[in-house]
């Protein structure tokens, strides 16, 4: 019997990533955390002509140059997990930014599959991938695929089987070449390595030296351990010094302007774009609703509407089930006689189940209002607008992740709100997120408040719910203040943020609070 074959699936966020490994994996998968992080590790199976297959969904990530625990995650496991083959999750609609991670695991030189998912996207922008001249620029085999549609997915595991069961020798993709200056730093360090041990693992001696220009802490603690003092990392520290003094920049970004040179030089060469300097439907909307003034004005009203809908909707429901409820406890009174038996079925059973079902309507039309603001892209949007707010009280835009899901918008939970802080890179940040997140209007919370405002205040549900989620909100941003200001005080890191085009929302979609996006901040 053949042995199993283990496959890294990796990508950018929002590439479609998630759809792809559901597609190939279905129900037979797992999720956990991986050792010693709380990053979500989520692994499945699938066969193959009777061959199993191991298909392990790495973290979202744009590079793998090390700067937060999911790109740490997703390069150790490539470095250490020894995975067979590596299937990169492209979007085609953006793919110069995609195939900057595709180059970082190709030079890596583990065997690398490309798929082009949404594809349909990039056709509706005008562009024609040629895939085929693409996949010989580049040296490693394409497939194009729609993850939703699931168009592509049985041809990409067979690509990923055949590729998994070659030859390491047989496996040769393009490396970029980053310029004379570059590689003559490069070919020094690269000398310094390979005078040294020689390691078991199997990562290029030219992958580490371009890790050591670029100045990645993580492969310096490596080479240190694995060469000592050989003058390995001396070597780096006068390579970076010498193309810092002929570029006027830092080593790094020699290196990056390379990568995204080869880059823009093989998308040119296979891609043609029908119509250019359109301005996409999605520009057109932003251009509205992240408005610097009319934004937050369009932010307020929506959920201000969400709340009136959530009521006005739920109150036919609520009533239907408080109306059988009664019923039931009368026909139960009915038919017990007065006693223990009768107060605890009366009472305590069906008025106790009656008094929590009469909220699943609410807490239902909350949710799916929700879950169609994720799915047409607009809580992007308001992580977008929030961070212009939330730097002012010392937490991160992405903290909006955090908070959003412990209740910014009632509703939600505090556990995995802070799970989700796991973004935040600066710990500082990252604590007083987690210090806070507790204070939003979780789902626990939500069916109090409504009793409340059902009893106090009968006529003006809707703005009371409001008005609850924006003293939540208050006491968020003050407590995030004070602690930024005395026991967490320090700087905060840099916000990027992805938006996702937005998108008609659809019925059976796996909903994700990674809102990353398309703009920096």
């Amino acid at each position: 019997m053949s042995k199993p074959i283990t496959i890294a699936l990796a990508g950018n966020p929002n590439s479609g990533k998630t759809t792809i490994f559901n597609a190939l994996t279905g129900a037979r998968q797992h999720v956990g955390n991986w050792p010693g992080v709380t990053v979500e590790k989520k692994e499945g199976s699938t066969s193959h002509n009777g061959r199993v297959v191991h298909v392990v969904d790495l973290p979202g990530t744009y590079s793998l140059t090390a700067l937060s625990e999911d790109e740490i995650v997703a390069r150790n496991f490539v470095m250490k997990g020894d995975p067979d083959v590596v299937v990169d999750v492209v979007d085609s609609a953006n793919l110069e930014r995609n195939l900057y991670l595709a180059v970082q695991l190709m030079e890596m030189g583990v065997k690398v599959v490309l798929a082009l998912n949404m594809i349909d996207v990039a056709n509706g922008r005008g562009m024609k991938i040629d895939h085929e001249r693409l996949a010989r620029l580049l040296r490693v085999p394409i497939v194009t695929t729609n993850g939703k549609k699931e168009k592509g997915i049985k041809q990409l595991l067979e690509v990923a089987v055949q590729e998994a069961d070659k030859p390491a020798g047989d496996y040769s993709a393009s490396h970029v070449t980053y310029g004379l200056e570059v590689e003559d730093e490069l070919t020094k360090i690269e000398e310094k390595l390979e005078s040294g041990p020689t390691p078991e693992d199997r990562v290029p001696t030219r992958w580490l030296a371009v890790k050591l220009l670029e100045g990645d802490a993580e492969v310096e603690k490596l080479v240190e351990q694995r060469y000592g003092n050989d003058g390995v990392l001396d070597q780096a520290r006068k390579s970076r010094s010498h193309i810092s003094e002929v570029f006027g920049d830092g080593a790094d970004i020699a290196v990056t302007d390379g990568r995204y040179g080869f880059i823009a030089g093989a998308v040119k060469e296979s891609v043609v774009v029908d119509r250019l300097d359109r301005v996409y439907l999605s520009d057109k909307i932003d251009n509205v609703l992240t408005h610097r003034l009319l934004g937050p004005v369009i932010m307020l009203l929506i959920l201000y509407g969400i709340y009136q809908c959530t009521f006005v909707g739920s109150e036919p429901l609520v009533g239907y089930f408080e109306a059988f409820f009664a019923r039931l406890s009368g026909f139960a009174a009915a038919a017990i006689p007065e006693g223990l038996i009768q107060s605890l079925v009366v009472s305590g059973m069906i008025d106790g189940v009656g008094g929590v079902m009469g909220f699943v309507p609410l807490i239902a039309f909350m949710f799916f209002a929700i879950a169609i603001l994720e799915d047409t892209g607009y809580m992007a949007r308001v992580a977008f607008m929030l961070d212009r707010v939330l730097k002012s009280f010392g937490l991160h835009g992405s903290s909006v992740l955090a908070l959003m899901v412990s209740g910014g918008i009632a509703g939600g939970c505090a556990v995995p709100a802070v799970m989700a802080t796991r973004t935040l890179r600066e710990p500082k940040e990252r604590l007083a997120t987690i210090l806070v997140a507790p204070l939003m209007n979780c789902g626990a919370k939500l069916p109090v408040y409504a009793l409340l405002i059902a009893a106090f205040f009968p006529g003006d549900k809707a703005s009371m719910m409001f008005a609850l989620t924006l003293i939540s909100w208050g006491f968020v941003l003050v407590s995030a203040r004070v602690l930024r200001s005395t026991l967490l005080g320090g700087q905060s890191a840099p916000f990027v943020l992805e938006m996702p085009p937005y998108r008609v929302p659809t019925v059976a979609h796996e909903r994700s609070f990674s809102m990353q996006a398309d703009r920096s901040l």
